[in-house]
């Protein structure tokens, strides 16, 4: 029996015996005959598989319908704070992911509205998430929603991180924020109990907590079940791998809300709109001339690192590639070798061996 012929064998299944005696339920068209009794488990599958399919789309749509509501509150302020909004609506990035992007406004280079849905249309994904919040007392698994500012050039000043966290995110806040590891926790009586300040310095919270719209908005019932985090950071989230100069540093201010409810979505305007107007006052900020000094030290001791962190990781790819080139050079005269005639290959042998000696005994001497 041929080789192909034996692998069909191996994989063909078993033939099914149908017993001649049957009095259930049967159907007959011509030469075919359905006999519902023998499809039971085929039956339990489709079920499955259909239940799972109508999960998958349901809670597709109902992830996009929850972002799309939750925008056309905001949609409003949005419309009425830049030239540019996008009218295209939200743009879908997977099953989770929904953004928008707008631009055309003084003091902002641009705003990316991102919502970042629970997979409720993913049924092992939402169990498996839904599992981890009973493990890691830390992990929240909830819809959020993030508005990313991006500041022009002209307005902030100054370069420094800044952030105003609810306390049962300051566990985690640090895991996605790399630039927010800058700053140290402190609480301040001016904001309410259940916020915490992040700061490089105590003067940039004074002058920063001054703004008393702001506060009086934080302090807003409404808006403190939704509130997370409102950061202002010249710094990238991730680590940077070699340094940046003063003139490619971005400076955003980040505003992180929970969704609310369909019901309860015009919670979190005020907020929204808040931000605007705080953005607008960052140009006024005035820090004292020490303080200027530290934030300039702390951001040149970092750029420091990241060079001798660079120059270390590129002499250790230069040593790499040059242990290779021996490797790649030691193992091509070694083929070499051994198409030699054995004669020669003892000669060589015996050549080499020679020269260890010799090198061994000019060691030895020194």
């Amino acid at each position: 029996m041929s080789v192909v012929g034996s692998i069909l064998q191996a994989i063909t299944p078993p033939q099914v015996l149908v017993p001649e005696e049957y009095d259930g339920l049967e159907y007959r068209w011509k030469m075919f005959v359905f006999r519902p009794a023998y499809l039971k488990t085929e039956v339990y599958l489709t079920a499955a598989l259909l239940f799972y399919v109508t999960v998958w789309l349901a809670g597709k749509s109902l992830n996009r319908r929850k972002a799309e509501r939750c925008f056309t509150t905001l949609e409003p302020v949005i419309e009425k704070q830049f030239s540019k909004p996008n009218y295209r609506g939200l743009l879908s990035d997977g099953y989770t992911d929904l953004f928008t992007f707008s631009t055309g406004r003084r003091n902002i280079a641009s705003l990316h509205v991102v919502f970042t849905l629970r997979p409720i249309h993913d049924l092992f994904l939402f169990l498996f998430y839904t599992a981890r919040t009973f493990i890691e007392l830390d992990y929240k698994f909830r819809d959020d929603l993030e508005l990313d500012f991006k500041l022009s050039s002209n307005a902030l000043p100054h370069e420094f991180v800044w952030a105003v966290v609810a306390k049962n995110e300051l566990r985690t806040v640090k895991d996605d924020r790399w630039d927010l590891t800058f700053t140290k926790t402190s609480e301040n009586p001016t904001l309410p109990s259940h916020l915490s300040v992040m700061s490089e310095f105590a003067d940039v919270t004074e002058n920063i907590v001054r703004n008393s719209a702001l506060v009086n908005v934080l302090k807003d019932p409404k808006v403190q079940p939704y509130f997370r985090s409102l950061s202002i950071s010249d710094q990238p989230r991730d680590r940077p791998s070699t340094p940046i100069s003063p003139e490619e540093r971005e400076k955003h201010v980040i505003l992180k809300l929970s969704i609310p409810a369909s019901s309860r979505s015009d919670a979190i305007v005020p907020i929204v709109q808040e931000v605007f107007s705080f953005i607008d006052s960052l140009h006024s900020l005035n820090l004292r001339p020490e303080t200027k000094t530290k934030l300039k030290k702390v951001r040149e001791d970092l750029n420091k690192s990241l060079k001798a962190d660079a120059e270390a990781k590129t002499k250790e790819a230069q040593e790499q590639a040059r242990d290779d080139q021996k490797a790649a050079k030691r193992k091509a005269e070694e083929e070499r070798i051994a198409k030699l005639p054995a004669a020669e290959q003892q000669k060589i042998l015996e050549r080499e061996k020679k020269r260890s000696i010799r090198k061994q005994q000019r060691t030895v001497r020194k």
